[in-house]
C-alpha cells in the first residue's frame, strides 16, 4: 500500500505538550525580566572585591542547586580565565561544598544533614570569604545555618533564591536576588542563567583588572641603561 502523508495537524496530546512548553517558556522569560538588576550588580560587586582581596569563594545548595553549585564553582575558577592557563594570571578561588561525598555523608552521619556546610566552612572560610547560597524556597535548614555561620566569620553572603520572596535566607544574606516563581525549574534555571551573566561579566572584570595591574608593573620598573 502506498504510504500516505501525514497531516499538518497536531494532535491532542501533542498539542497539550505543545503549550506546555510555551507556558514554561513564557513563565521563565517573566521571572528573567523581573530578577532585580540592582541586586545581581551588588553580587558582582562583591565578587569583584573577593577576587581582588584574593578571598575564597564557597558555594553551597542542595539537590539541582546542588548541581549548579558545582557549575557555578568551575565557571568562577575556569571560565573567567584568559585562556592562558599558567602562573601569570590570578585566579578566582572558588569551592563548591556539594563535590565532597565523603565529608557529606560524615557530617550528615555522624551528626546531621543540617551540618553537611557548616562543618565544611569550619575548616575554610575566614573573613572576607564569600558564602554563595542557591536555593528554591530559601528555607534549606542545612544553607541557613552555613550562612549564619558565614556571618559570624564575617563573610560576605550571596543568595540566588526564589518563591518570590527567597524564604529565610533573603533576610540573612548580605545580598539577595530572588526569582519571582514557586517553581523549582524556573528558580533553578535561573540560578545557573545568573551564574553565567555573573561569570561572563566577572571575565571582563577580572581581564582588566589584571591588564591594569600588569602596566602598573611594567611603569614601575626601571628603565635599562646602555
Amino acid at each position: 500500500m502506498p504510504k500516505t502523508k501525514a497531516a499538518n495537524t497536531i494532535s491532542p496530546v501533542n498539542q497539550i505538550l505543545e503549550d506546555h512548553i510555551s507556558s514554561y517558556i513564557m513563565e521563565l522569560i517573566r521571572c528573567l525580566v523581573m530578577l532585580d538588576k540592582i541586586k545581581i550588580g551588588e553580587a558582582v560587586g562583591i565578587l569583584t572585591q573577593a577576587y581582588r582581596d584574593g578571598k575564597k569563594v564557597f558555594i553551597i545548595g542542595n539537590g539541582g542547586s546542588a548541581s549548579n553549585a558545582s557549575h557555578m564553582s568551575c565557571d568562577l575558577s575556569k571560565g573567567t580565565l584568559s585562556r592562558i592557563y599558567d602562573d601569570s594570571e590570578p585566579r578566582f578561588k572558588a569551592y563548591s561544598l556539594t563535590d565532597n561525598v565523603a565529608i557529606m555523608t560524615a557530617f550528615g552521619n555522624d551528626l546531621s544533614y543540617e551540618d553537611i556546610f557548616v562543618q565544611q566552612l569550619r575548616n575554610l572560610v575566614e573573613s572576607g570569604d564569600v558564602v554563595i547560597a542557591l536555593s528554591g524556597s530559601g528555607n534549606s535548614p542545612n544553607v541557613i545555618k552555613a550562612v549564619l555561620y558565614a556571618r559570624k566569620c564575617q563573610a560576605k553572603t550571596i543568595g540566588f533564591l526564589g518563591f518570590k520572596t527567597g524564604g529565610k535566607l533573603a533576610a540573612i544574606v548580605d545580598c539577595a536576588v530572588i526569582a519571582d516563581s514557586n517553581k523549582y525549574g524556573q528558580c533553578e534555571d535561573i540560578q545557573l542563567i545568573l551564574d553565567h551573566i555573573l561569570t561572563s561579566w566577572l571575565a571582563i572584570v577580572k581581564a582588566e583588572h589584571d591588564n591594569g595591574n600588569k602596566g602598573r608593573r611594567k611603569a614601575g620598573r626601571p628603565r635599562k641603561t646602555g
